[in-house]
């Protein structure tokens, strides 16, 4: 059976895209990348602009609610997902909650996957989060 997915957005910030360039910030990098050497550069950091959200500044999904294909009403038919199929387990991932979140992490068929979607290049990607064995 498949199962559309029903996921409610928390609170999200949203920058906004016309907001003033910020510079690089290598005080807030060490926090968000404390494994990082930042003394050895090879540019000045004033060169630098930031790209838009920090690390880990959109929020994935780590446990969607779904619901049958036949209860969902609120996602016309004509709405593009992104369908995964795993051992007879089947789930769609809509697009336009994937353009806020990015990333959902899920199990489908006892695999514990990613789904990810790049809304610049209009991509989905879905991958077996199992690494030597272990669920990352």
């Amino acid at each position: 059976m498949l199962r559309a997915a029903k996921i409610t957005f928390g609170c999200l910030l949203i920058a906004i895209a016309f907001a003033p360039a910020t510079f690089a910030n290598p005080a807030q990098w060490k926090f968000e990348w404390p494994k990082t050497d930042f003394t050895k550069n090879t540019l000045d950091y004033g060169e630098i602009l930031s790209g838009g959200q920090p690390k880990d500044g959109i929020p994935a999904i780590d446990d969607p609610a779904f619901e049958s294909l036949s209860d969902v009403s609120h996602i016309p038919d004509t709405e593009p997902v992104i369908g995964v199929s795993l051992n007879g387990d089947m789930r769609a991932y809509p697009l336009h909650i994937l353009m806020w979140h990015k990333i959902v992490n899920d199990v489908v068929g006892d695999v514990p996957i990613t789904v990810t979607f790049c809304p610049l290049c209009n991509t989905a990607v879905v991958f077996d989060r199992r690494v030597g064995g272990k669920s990352s």
